[in-house]
């Protein structure tokens, strides 16, 4: 039985409204969902909620660049991601957006408070600023030469080749990555959240249990260091909420998103007669609050978020809990190797409660990563839910719709459900604290002791003895009776499956009825309820998503004639000396950027990977290629070109590229085992 009723609020982080969910999102919302699943199973009031993170300057330049209103790509991108959601079975009891009224009035009215308490500073900064685009750059779209080891194309806050932080105005050579300028220094009023105040309030939280201890061991080298007051404000042009009382100046991204929470939640009140915003969030809420994040954004949800309610007079929440980052086959998830794999690539080729199940198989309380090894994953699926617990229900349902007109017979001897049901307070401790994979592993060494009883019964050869009849009716309900306390153990990882037995079974799947007596009680026809899983079904996967590394399609080649006439316009160049052509060096390059450039009308600017080293190239190909056409596919460079200052930035090599000109241009593209920085002789 349950225990007392609690009330629960469930989050999970907030999707960024520039991109689809990928299977390494979906981890986290798969853990939240089975939690909170498990929590409305036993009989408590739990609501998940969630909403798309619509704010911020990448937001703003994206739709730019598509060439529509900020609102209207965040409004597009939220219909993906619900229905993202809505196929791996997610149940959200609101899905909203950051960019709501809700949010708006939240975020100002708990600004106001910690202004008026005093906790917000002022002062002047220089920023770098984007003189052709009139704008203050964030770190992250400055790049340049990293102060450390010189490696090029870095960007504005660490190197990705040494790892070194720094201060964006270390930076050597910088760039604007929205217009290609050289940024100037500008200064600027911004506002800071003092945070500094709160470091005895957050050094008792830290350590009060509502922490992984991995996180809160973390966390305290922010506090050796020194809290330092945090900028939560951005100027003008941005997309989100202007700062009240101060025109031209807008909350930062990180400041609205985590009261985005209380924005959906409040939403959810108000389309509901039952719920009250303030029996959550009031400082005296006995409620329970909990957030579900990855390890990345640990800092916001532990110092600046709880730090920002106690300033407001709000409460804090119960818990905080970090997940790792999902890895494919080991290794991170990559694009050319096809296992950087789009959450409506997976749910074209299989089923989601297939990665729902792998994913609750290897989840635990720590922040540990978790590998998808998609062959061990369709080993895992096809022995536990085909081999052992579908199995379970094939291999005797049959036998009493036939002989026994679909109804179960009164099982004599219960030892085998008394055990199942005696398992029930340990896997809900499992299921509480997040230990999932300890969950699914007591719950399967359940389904093999239902199935070894089976085998041993053998009612297939029972039913063949016409005095064993009785014998066959009970072993068949005994083994039915086992499958539906499984389904039931199972059924916050596997919504549709148990709603399917629940269908079959003619009865509702719930932890209050697992002791029910089901003598006499009448079953449904049986039906397949799930398929193994086939290999192909994973190639397919991959091979959707895998960034096209050669010509998809034969290209047309130009007629000959063609050719000569448009090459008699050009006199051949004057001869070199084969001593000069070797100097020339020819790489194979992976172009792992592309994009257009403002007021070019020829040029597309490249970033090419020459295995491990990023050269920037501007490429006359802007008729022939469209940007996301290029990403991925492997060509050959000019490597050792001197640098040519060049109106739009530093452009530093030579795309090698054939054609008479227009759409009729094509770069070279080298065979598929080609390595970026290979060189070609």
């Amino acid at each position: 039985m349950a225990n007392s009723q609690r009330k629960i609020l469930v989050t999970s982080a907030l999707p960024y409204a520039n991109g689809p969910i990928h299977l390494g999102h979906m981890l986290e919302y798969i853990q939240t969902d089975i939690w909170s699943r498990f929590q409305k199973l036993r009989g408590h009031e739990c609501h998940y909620i969630c909403a798309d993170d619509a704010h911020g300057t990448p937001i703003m330049l994206k739709a730019q660049q598509m060439g529509i209103a900020p609102e209207e790509m965040i409004a597009q991108v939220q219909k993906e991601h619900e229905k993202d959601f809505a196929d791996f079975n997610i149940q959200f009891d609101n899905f909203h957006s950051t960019h709501s009224e809700e949010n708006r009035e939240l975020a100002n009215e708990i600004y106001l408070k910690l202004r008026d308490a005093g906790y917000i500073k002022t002062k002047t900064i220089s920023q770098l600023f984007d003189p052709e685009k009139l704008m203050f750059l964030p770190d992250r779209f400055v790049k340049g030469t990293c102060p450390k080891c010189k490696s090029e194309d870095q960007y504005g806050d660490n190197c990705d080749n040494c790892g070194a932080t720094y201060s964006t105005t270390d930076l050597l050579n910088p760039y604007s990555a929205v217009s290609g300028a050289t940024p100037i220094m500008k200064d600027t009023e911004h506002f800071f959240f003092d945070l500094p105040a709160f470091e005895g309030m957050l050094l008792e939280w830290i350590q009060s249990g509502s922490l992984q201890q991995e996180m809160a061991n973390k966390l305290k080298e922010w506090f050796e260091q020194g809290l330092q007051q945090w900028d939560i404000s951005r100027d003008s042009p941005y997309f989100g909420f202007e700062i009240p009382d101060a025109p031209g100046k807008f909350f930062y991204v990180w400041l609205d998103a985590p009261i985005g929470y209380m924005g959906s939640f409040k939403n959810l009140c108000d389309k509901r007669d039952d719920l009250n915003f303030d029996d959550f969030w009031s400082k005296d809420s006995t409620a329970e609050v909990y957030h579900f994040i990855g390890k990345d954004i640990v800092y916001f949800h532990s110092l600046f978020w709880p730090a920002m309610l106690e300033g407001a007079g709000l409460r804090k929440p119960t818990s905080v809990y970090a997940h790792g980052y999902v890895t494919v086959n080991g290794a991170k998830m990559s694009k050319s190797k096809g296992t950087f794999i789009k959450a409506r690539t997976y749910l074209d080729n299989l089923d989601p409660e297939y990665l729902r199940y792998y994913y609750a198989a290897k989840l635990s309380s720590k922040i540990d990563d978790l590998d998808l090894n998609l062959e061990d994953f369709a080993q895992r699926v096809n022995s536990d839910l085909v081999g052992k617990l579908v199995n379970l229900a094939s291999r005797t349902a049959g036998f009493i719709s036939k002989r026994f007109d679909g109804k179960l017979a009164d099982v004599t001897d219960k030892s085998l459900s008394e055990m199942f049901i005696a398992k029930q307070e340990t896997i809900a401790n499992l299921y509480e604290t997040r230990e999932f994979g300890k969950a699914m592993r007591e719950i399967m060494a359940l389904a093999d002791t239902a199935n070894a009883y089976v085998a041993d019964a053998a009612p297939w050869q029972l039913i063949k003895d016409e005095a064993k009849q009785e014998e066959a009716h009970q072993v068949c309900s005994n083994a039915l009776n086992l499958f539906r306390i499984l389904v039931t153990y199972l059924k916050p990882v596997l919504p549709k499956l148990a709603q399917d037995v629940e269908a079959f079974l003619q009865m509702e799947l719930t932890w209050n009825n697992l002791d029910v007596d089901l003598a006499g009680h009448e079953i449904a026809k049986f039906k397949a309820l799930m398929q193994r899983i086939e290999m192909k079904s994973i190639e397919a996967i991959i091979d959707a998503s895998t960034e096209n590394l050669q010509v998809t399609k034969d290209v047309e080649a130009p007629k000959v004639e063609e050719v000569q006439t448009e090459l008699e316009k050009e006199p051949l160049a004057a001869e070199i000396s084969f001593d000069d052509f070797a100097k020339i060096d020819l790489r194979i390059a992976l172009i792992s950027k592309a994009e257009h450039i403002e007021k070019a009308n020829k040029l597309l600017r490249l970033e090419l990977d020459l295995g491990g080293e990023i050269k920037q190239v501007f490429a006359g190909i802007k008729s022939a290629y469209a940007p996301e056409d290029l990403v991925g596919k492997h060509t050959v460079m000019v490597a050792n070109l001197a640098p040519r200052k060049m109106k739009f930035g530093e452009s530093e090599g030579m795309v090698l590229a054939a054609g008479p000109g227009g759409k009729d241009i094509w770069i070279l593209e080298p065979h598929a085992g080609a390595k970026p920085g290979m060189r070609v002789m």
